[in-house]
């Protein structure tokens, strides 16, 4: 189980067709530009932004959707590699408007779906599916409870009242597919594989924390063992984080959050000094009720829900302790619970 909500920042594509059988690619925020023809077959090329929505472009002319030219504008307000899943916002807007352009009549999950694809097996990146879908199914004021197996879910009233979502940058830039992401999908792969010898299970999601402490034993490596008790214990907190989302216990779903983090860092080990510093200045401030890193860590994010009156403080005061432990400063942001992929 996952629990993501869309935000108040993304990515806005304008496009247009052209007959002359090229996609243009221009962004206002990178001085890169890329013409090239329509064609039946694509590959990554080196790092570029350019690839996600080629890869895209790629999946639709796979399934045999008949493409044409197209000129594409991306503008974006997301900070680059920073866990606030800039890649899925720009496979999704590019994905939304080729369904419309070319009359796909692709769903909504369908686009999801072949996203998804596009950052495994175009990008080369071992990520799940949260990120696609909730850029494409999240709603004003509701988180989405998502459960990544059977890809039900359900929106949960998110009622910030007066917080703001505040998303503090580190600024420490982590690329994904070079991080060590894929080795905690390996990692918990193995335990999971240990502990089918004796549980009919599919994932480790399908047993709770409890039953994970009697069969423990079953795994022979200890850091492993950390690695799937974060997994099962985080799926218990999702649970628990929704409960409290809908019965408006803004302070437990922070104590969560914080919950959250911890394991974040000590089992899981995917935070870093940045994200730590972060969230240790925020269990301090009294005005922030709960924080946590996002994404996929090593750098990029942390969330914390921060008392509105108090915002401007807390963005100075975090800058000044964070500037004074890492050497540099952070970017501060106040964020939202907003709409999915949409058409202006």
């Amino acid at each position: 189980l996952v629990m993501p909500c869309a935000i108040t920042y993304g990515t806005t594509l304008l496009t247009a067709l052209n007959n002359e059988g090229i996609f243009r690619f221009r962004s206002t925020n990178f001085d890169e530009v890329l013409d090239i023809p329509v064609r039946d077959f694509y590959e990554k090329t080196g790092t570029s932004w350019f690839n996600y929505p080629i890869g895209v472009i790629h999946n639709f002319i796979k399934d045999g959707k008949k493409l044409q030219g197209l000129d594409m504008l991306f503008h974006g307000n997301l900070p680059i590699g920073s866990g606030l899943s800039s890649s899925a916002a720009l496979e999704i807007v590019t994905a939304y408007a080729l369904n419309k352009l070319s009359n796909s009549n692709f769903s909504k999950l369908d686009l999801v779906k072949l996203s998804k694809r596009v950052e495994n097996e175009f990008i080369g990146v071992n990520s799940g599916i949260m990120d696609q879908f909730a850029v494409t199914f999240g709603e004003k004021d509701k988180a989405l409870k998502l459960n990544c197996e059977t890809l039900e879910y359900s929106a949960v009233e998110c009622n910030l009242g007066d917080h703001y979502l505040a998303i503090i940058n580190t600024n420490k830039p982590r690329k994904l597919a070079e991080s060590k992401y894929n080795e905690r999908v390996l990692e918990c792969q193995i335990a999971l594989t240990a502990l089918q010898e004796k549980l009919p299970i599919n994932n480790l999601c399908d047993i709770d924390a409890e039953t994970f402490d009697k069969n423990k034993s079953l795994i022979d490596n200890p850091v492993v063992i950390n690695r799937a008790k974060h997994v099962v214990e985080e799926n218990d907190r999702v649970e628990l984080a929704a409960v409290a989302l809908a019965e408006n216990r803004l302070k437990d779903f922070g104590n969560l959050m914080y919950s959250s983090h911890d394991s974040l860092k000590n089992l899981y080990e995917v935070s870093g000094k940045e994200l730590d510093t972060v969230v240790e200045f925020c269990m301090g401030y009294p005005e922030v009720t709960g924080a946590r890193m996002t994404g996929a860590g090593f750098g990029g994010c942390a969330i914390a829900l921060v008392k509105k009156d108090y915002f401007e403080d807390f963005s100075t005061k975090i800058t000044n302790y964070y500037t004074e432990k890492i050497g540099y400063a952070p970017s501060v942001y106040s964020s939202e619970i907003g709409d999915g992929v949409k058409e202006l």
